[in-house]
C-alpha cells in the first residue's frame, strides 16, 4: 500500500451517480468499503461516499492480482478502484438505489488506507447508543441520514441568504467578545489576560448590537449567528446554538411577520419540496393558554381544553367548587374515543401530570346512555352531568380529564395533558407542518424567588401603545409588540418590535425593577445610542437548529449538528470542557479553589 496519495488515477464519478446510461464507460471511483462478500469466484463490494453506493466486483478473469488483493479489504477501508461500468445481470437488480442497475467490474484498485473495526456499523438507523455515536461523531457522520441532515443544514442556510440577500439586507457580523448583560439566562464568561479581573461573556444573541445597527442606519441587518447559553440543556437545547437574527428599521409586527413567513416558506421549499401554507394562522397569547394550555401550541389535532370555572361555581362537588370560587381554573379535555384506556393508563396520567404541578387527575368515561363512570361520578347530580357533557360535547366511548388549580399550574398541566395523549394515540401526523404566530404576549412576569417583574421576552421590547399607562401602576397587565413563530408544538422563532426611545426604555426598566444606575452600568451604550434620532426597529430570531431538526424528522437538535454537546454540556469526542495548565490559569490572574 502507498504512503501517499495515488498519482496515476483520477477520480471520474461519485458513488451515487452512475446508471446504466453510463454501461461501458471505463470510471474511477473513491470511497469506503461498506461490506466485502465474497462469493468464491467472484467478490463483491459495496463502496460508499457521500453521494450513494456502487457496487463494484472482483473477478479474477477481469484482474487476477485486483481480486487476490480484494482478499484484504474490510469495513470501512479506504478504497480508490477503477474499471468498467457493466449491466447487473438479470434478476439482480436493486430498485433501492440509483446505481442498482449497474456494477463495476475491477481491473485495478489501491487501498489508500485501512481501518480499524468501527465501534458499530455505519448504516442507516443504526442501533447503538448515542454516547458511543457522539464518541465517534467522525465515523457517525458517514452514515447516509446523518450526511442528509448535514446538507439539509447547508441547503436551508443557502436558501436563508439568498432570500435576505434579494430583500436587500445586509449580513453583518457582531462580536463573540462582549459585555455581559442580563438576558434571561446564565452567560459564559472569559477571563481577559490584558484586564485583569474583568471578564467578556459570549452572546446570549446580538440583541443589543443588531438595534445598534438599526440606529446605524444599516436599515436591514441579518447574521445566522452563534450563540451561548449557560443554561440546563435538553434535547432541543445547546449551550451553543445558531439562529437566524433579522432587524428591520421602519416596520410595524405586520412587516416583520410576513418577511419571516416568506423566509421560513423558502427553507421549507429547499429542505423538504414542500409548500408551506400561507398566511400562518394567529392567535393571541391569551387565546393559546386558553384553547391548548401552552404558548407554542401543536394544531396538527383537537382536544382543545375547555373552561369549565363558570359551570364548576354551581355544582356540589366541592373540590372543583373551591377552586373555581377561589379565583382559580377547572380545565376540561375530551378524549374523543378513548374508552380503550385502563385503569392502569389514567393512573399513569395522573402521575404524568403530577410532574407539571397537578395535584391529581379527575376523570369520567362516558358509557351508553351518557352514564358516568368514575370516582368523582356519585359527587354530580344527573343535570350537572348533563350540562358538563353538552359543553364537552361528550358522546358514548370518550374520556373527559378534568385538572384544577390556579390558572398557570391548570394550563401547564393540561396543556402537557393534551400532548401526551396525542403522543399515546398518534394523533399528530409526523409529515404535516402546521405553523402558527402567537402574539400579544405580556410583558413581563412575576418572579416569586428574586420579588421582581421579568421580562418575558427581553427588557427592550416595547409595550403596546393602549397599556404604556400600565407600566407604574399594574406591569402584569401589560402586554407586548412580541410574536413567536410555532411549528408542531415547537416555538421556533420569536421577535418583537423593539423600544426606540430612551424614555420609554427607562419606563421599562423601571418596571422590571432596573434602576438608573444599573441601567447605565449595564445599558449605556444602548441608552446613548437612544437618543441620536434611533428609528423605530424590530426584528425576528429563528432557531434555526430547532427548525431543521423538525424538518428532518430528528427528535433531537444534536442529530443536525456536526459535533454537538450532551445534555451535561460535555463533548465526547474532544473531552471538553477539560482543566487547562496552571501557567494558564496564573496569566489570567485566576485560581481554583479546592472542592471539597
Amino acid at each position: 500500500m502507498s504512503e501517499k496519495f495515488i498519482t496515476d488515477l483520477k477520480r471520474t464519478h461519485s458513488c451515487g451517480e452512475l446508471t446504466l446510461a453510463d454501461e461501458g464507460k471505463t470510471v474511477v471511483l473513491m470511497g469506503w468499503a461498506q461490506r466485502r462478500r465474497d462469493h468464491g469466484g467472484l467478490i463483491f463490494v459495496d463502496l460508499r461516499d457521500r453521494e450513494g453506493l456502487t457496487q463494484v466486483v472482483f473477478n479474477p478473469e477481469v484482474s487476477g492480482g485486483a481480486h487476490s488483493e480484494a482478499h484484504q479489504i474490510r469495513s470501512e477501508f479506504c478504497l480508490a478502484i477503477k474499471g468498467l461500468v457493466r449491466p447487473r445481470p438479470e434478476g439482480m437488480l436493486n430498485d433501492k438505489l440509483k446505481t442498482g442497475g449497474i456494477e463495476v467490474y475491477v481491473d485495478q484498485f489501491e487501498i489508500l488506507n485501512p481501518s480499524k473495526t468501527p465501534p458499530f456499523i455505519l448504516e442507516e438507523w443504526v442501533d447503538v447508543s448515542e454516547a458511543v455515536r457522539l464518541r465517534h461523531r467522525f465515523l457517525d457522520l458517514r452514515r447516509p441520514e446523518m450526511f442528509r441532515n448535514l446538507k439539509m443544514r447547508h441547503l436551508s442556510a443557502q436558501a436563508v441568504r439568498a432570500y435576505l440577500n434579494e430583500k436587500g439586507f445586509l449580513e453583518v457580523e457582531t462580536p463573540v467578545l462582549t459585555k455581559s448583560t442580563p438576558e434571561g439566562a446564565r452567560d459564559f464568561l472569559v477571563p481577559s489576560r490584558l484586564n485583569p479581573q474583568a471578564f467578556y461573556a459570549l452572546p446570549q444573541s446580538p440583541q443589543l448590537f443588531k438595534q445598534l445597527l438599526m440606529v446605524a442606519g444599516i436599515e436591514r441587518y441579518y447574521q445566522i449567528v452563534r450563540c451561548f447559553r449557560d443554561e440546563d440543556l435538553r434535547a432541543d437545547r445547546q449551550p451553543e446554538f445558531t439562529q437566524v437574527d433579522i432587524e428591520m428599521s421602519f416596520v410595524a409586527e405586520k412587516d416583520v411577520m410576513e418577511l419571516t413567513e416568506g423566509l421560513v416558506a423558502e427553507i421549507v421549499k429547499t429542505a423538504v419540496g414542500k409548500t408551506m401554507k400561507r398566511p400562518v394562522p394567529r392567535l393571541t397569547y391569551a387565546d393559546a393558554m386558553e384553547r391548548f394550555g401552552l404558548d407554542a401550541p401543536d394544531m396538527r389535532f383537537g382536544l382543545e381544553i375547555n373552561d369549565l370555572t363558570e359551570i364548576m361555581k354551581e355544582v356540589d362537588f366541592k373540590v372543583f367548587r373551591q377552586v373555581a370560587e377561589s379565583g382559580g381554573k377547572v380545565k376540561a379535555i375530551n378524549g374523543k374515543a378513548m374508552a380503550k384506556l385502563s385503569r392502569k393508563d389514567l393512573d399513569d396520567l395522573t402521575s404524568f401530570v403530577a410532574d407539571f404541578g397537578a395535584k391529581g387527575l379527575a376523570w369520567v368515561k362516558v358509557k351508553p346512555g351518557g352514564e358516568w363512570q368514575s370516582p368523582i361520578a356519585k359527587f354530580f347530580s344527573d343535570g350537572e352531568k348533563a350540562k358538563i357533557a353538552e359543553t364537552l360535547d361528550a358522546a358514548e366511548g370518550d374520556v373527559l380529564f378534568f385538572g384544577a388549580d390556579s390558572a398557570e399550574v391548570a394550563c401547564e398541566y393540561m396543556g402537557r395533558l393534551r400532548l401526551e395523549l396525542a403522543r399515546r394515540f398518534e394523533l399528530a401526523d409526523p409529515n404535516e407542518l402546521c405553523f402558527c404566530w402567537v402574539t400579544d404576549f405580556p410583558l413581563v412576569e412575576y418572579n416569586p424567588e428574586e420579588k421582581r417583574f421579568t421580562a418575558m421576552h427581553h427588557p427592550f421590547t416595547a409595550p403596546q401603545a393602549e397599556d404604556v399607562e400600565l407600566l407604574e401602576s399594574d406591569p402584569a397587565k401589560v402586554k407586548a409588540r412580541a410574536y413567536d413563530i410555532v411549528l408542531n408544538g415547537s416555538e421556533v422563532g420569536g421577535g418583537s418590535i423593539r423600544i426606540n426611545t430612551p424614555a420609554m426604555q427607562s419606563k421599562v426598566f423601571n418596571a422590571l425593577g432596573i434602576g438608573e444606575e444599573e441601567a447605565q452600568e449595564k445599558f449605556s451604550f444602548l441608552m446613548d445610542a437612544l437618543t441620536y434620532g434611533a428609528p423605530p426597529h424590530g426584528g425576528v430570531a429563528l432557531g434555526f437548529d430547532r427548525l431543521v431538526a423538525i424538518l428532518a424528522g430528528a427528535e433531537s437538535i444534536r442529530e443536525v449538528i456536526a459535533f454537538p454537546k450532551t445534555q451535561k454540556g460535555g463533548c465526547p469526542l474532544t473531552q471538553a470542557p477539560s482543566k487547562v495548565d496552571m501557567t494558564q490559569l496564573l496569566e489570567l490572574g485566576l485560581r481554583l479553589d479546592s472542592v471539597k
